[in-house]
């Protein structure tokens, strides 16, 4: 029988789902294939609409090797393992006749631990363990989600966090649950025979394709011990997350109160001089962070550097004390003894990583107003990170609805470790960028409006311009308004402003569950939603609920944000544009995907509107414009107001 051919392959997996075949999709699938085959890297920009998750999985699928999925959100992984992966392997099934099998696989702490629940949490006051579902009130919030989550235990068949419907607070979870470093390991546990996360495992060894995380992955490529199983194609979607994601693997932190944890847990394993060296550098490190004021450490204080090699050796003397200690009177001590080594491990592994005081880390303090100060290290870029261990032994595949910024790929490629495209080398990764556009007529659809007559927003202080601006926008749209804000604070004053200004009902980001703000948003047109970051990126809301998109300024990083100031001064130490390869990148990818929440389907109209003139006037403004969709561009505030009137007409006629 001859190989089916991938339109073939493509036109069963799209007639399976429902969809419809796009010219950007077909394009993706070949570029996919074509890149898999030849053992190359493609970076591919595909716009909302395009059906990108079957343009990577049917070629993957077809190719027959063992492929890993990794995604930045929840709602897509899921997506792909409950509805696209089943549809697209029954569609397949008779042309490839084989069927691929597929797993999701999650870090340990995602999964429910059966010791735990059977056997309770090590305490960190006394000896032994307790019970957690004794100690908690059974009235109390987690009183009753520990007795739900026991009853779960008794049902569920993956014990993965994310099947427990309704979800439960992180403190529950974390009654139930252990990290890698504190689990006993298969072989010693009671229960390591029916562990959730060992069977998670055990799937994804078996599995064709394996779906994850951008987390998991970059644990997987940073500490050295696979996690994945072994796999020849890598593909990487919502891939514009995936450098701040390994950033935050990567991160390392130390605060007092985590400190004290490890003192208790370590207490009553080890001698009485052990013990007590790691509780006086504790005080010690306690007394130096009540100091601390935030911002970046460009050379670590003296206070703080003996602060921390007091912690590293004390805690270095408790490990190996733990290790060579056994003692009988502990209740399941092996248990008590793993909590107590991760929490004096993670102690040790960050104050050793200050003070060896590498020139490719960013060190600075924090302060939370619950949690107090804390110190945090991360590195300084993992683009070389990436290169190294993402891109040597496989074929990988990036792609994301926003990859090309002000007009190619080499930015991205850049902080992913990627010479320019095209650059020969013997150990430089070939790869290709390629856009296969989407399937919206952008110009028809949409306006760009750069509000250009208002004043340069500042730093501080109220912008009651921008305030009237976005009120008159509104009134013109009769409400149907996403409010994208730079600052939490910022979408707080526009909130408070406007609900005594305008008829229109204003939900706030953080008043109300995610979820629940953008069903009540997407349900009533005439509602808007103010809100910060994850707005930017995590709504989809087709349709007449959603008509203007409004940015109150550029989102560039604040500029005592420590990492990316330090990344900004290290591109220009090496005689690079700093403020354009850091700042101008970062608010390109953000915009990029704000003004992507505005055309979600074919019959979408409205306007994104930016209410900061240097959009317009500001050297860098080109290039910002050019990572935006192609919408109708103008800065007449008349003609804005005159089409937000006419889309809101016309979807009052339609009865929406």
């Amino acid at each position: 029988m001859t190989k089916p051919s991938l339109p073939e392959l493509l036109h069963a997996a799209v007639t399976a789902v429902g969809g419809t075949e796009r010219p950007g999709q077909a394009a993706m699938a070949a570029a996919v294939a074509e890149a898999v085959d030849d053992q190359s890297h493609l970076l591919v920009q595909a716009g909302t609409g395009t059906g990108k998750s079957l343009g990577y999985l049917v070629p993957a699928l077809a190719h027959g090797e063992r492929v890993v999925v990794a995604t930045a959100t929840l709602a897509l992984q899921r997506q792909l393992v409950e509805r696209d992966l089943p549809r697209t392997v029954d569609a397949l099934h008779p042309l490839l006749r084989r069927r691929p099998q597929f797993a999701m696989l999650k870090g340990r702490s995602n999964y429910l631990c059966l010791h735990r629940l059977h056997e309770g949490v090590p305490q960190d006051e006394e000896e032994g363990l307790f019970d957690q579902f004794e100690a908690a009130a059974p009235s109390s919030k987690l009183g009753q989600d520990l007795l739900r989550m026991r009853d779960w235990a008794d049902e569920t068949e993956t014990g993965d966090r994310d099947d427990l419907t309704p979800g439960v607070s992180d403190r529950a979870w974390a009654q139930i649950s252990v990290s890698s470093r504190e689990c006993l390991g298969a072989s010693k546990c009671a229960y390591g025979a029916e562990c959730f996360a060992e069977q998670a495992r055990e799937r994804a060894k078996l599995a064709d394709v394996v779906v994850t995380n951008h987390a998991l992955l970059a644990i997987d490529a940073i500490e050295g011990a696979p996690v994945l199983p072994q796999h020849e194609v890598l593909i990487v979607d919502e891939a514009h997350e995936l450098v701040s994601r390994v950033t935050g693997v990567a991160t390392g932190e130390l605060t007092p109160g985590q400190v004290n944890r490890a003192v208790r847990r370590a207490a009553k394993l080890v001698n009485e001089k052990a013990a007590d060296a790691l509780q006086t550098a504790s005080e010690g490190f306690e007394r130096v962070m009540e100091l601390a004021l935030p911002g970046r450490l460009e050379e670590v204080p003296e206070d703080l550097g003996y602060a921390l090699m007091a912690l590293r050796d004390a805690a270095r003397t408790v490990i190996s004390a733990i290790g060579a200690t056994r003692d009988k009177s502990v209740q399941d001590e092996d248990a008590v003894r793993k909590q107590a080594l991760a929490s004096v491990e993670s102690v040790h592994a960050v104050a050793e990583r200050i003070t060896q005081g590498s020139e490719y880390d960013v060190v600075w303090y924090e302060r939370h107003d619950r949690f107090g100060a804390s110190v945090r290290v991360a590195p300084l870029s993992v683009s070389g990170l990436l290169r190294e261990k993402l891109f040597a032994e496989r074929s990988v595949v990036l792609t994301s609805a926003t990859l090309k910024l002000g007009g190619d790929f080499n930015g991205v490629g850049a902080s992913l470790g990627l010479a320019p495209e095209g650059t020969a080398g013997e150990d430089v990764p070939q790869w290709k960028g390629l856009d296969v556009g989407s399937p919206f007529d952008y110009p028809k659809q949409g306006i760009l409006y750069v509000a250009r007559h208002l004043a340069t927003p500042g730093r501080e202080g109220s912008r009651t311009d921008m305030l009237d601006e976005l009120s008159e926008l509104i009134e013109a749209a009769g409400g149907r308004t996403l409010g994208l804000f730079s600052s939490m604070r910022a979408a707080k004053a526009a909130a408070e402003e406007l609900r005594g200004r305008l008829d229109q009902p204003i939900l706030l980001q953080g008043e109300e569950t995610l979820g629940e703000l953008i069903k009540n948003f997407a349900a009533d047109p005439e509602t808007c939603l103010f809100g910060t970051l994850s707005l930017w990126q995590g709504v989809d809301v087709p349709g007449a609920s959603c008509q203007l998109v409004v940015m109150d300024r550029i989102p560039f990083p604040r500029p005592d944000d420590p990492l990316m100031s330090a990344r900004q001064k290290a591109v220009e130490e090496a005689g690079g544009n700093g403020f354009m390869a850091v700042a101008a990148t970062h608010a390109a990818l953000l915009m990029a995907q704000g003004a992507g929440r505005l055309v979600r389907a074919t019959g979408d109209k409205g306007v994104v509107a930016v209410l900061d003139p240097r959009l317009a006037n500001a050297r860098y403004g080109s290039y910002l414009r050019a990572s935006l969709p192609g919408f109708w561009y103008t800065t007449d505030r008349n003609q804005a107001r005159r089409s937000l009137a006419a889309i809101d007409a016309a979807a009052k006629a339609d009865g929406r």
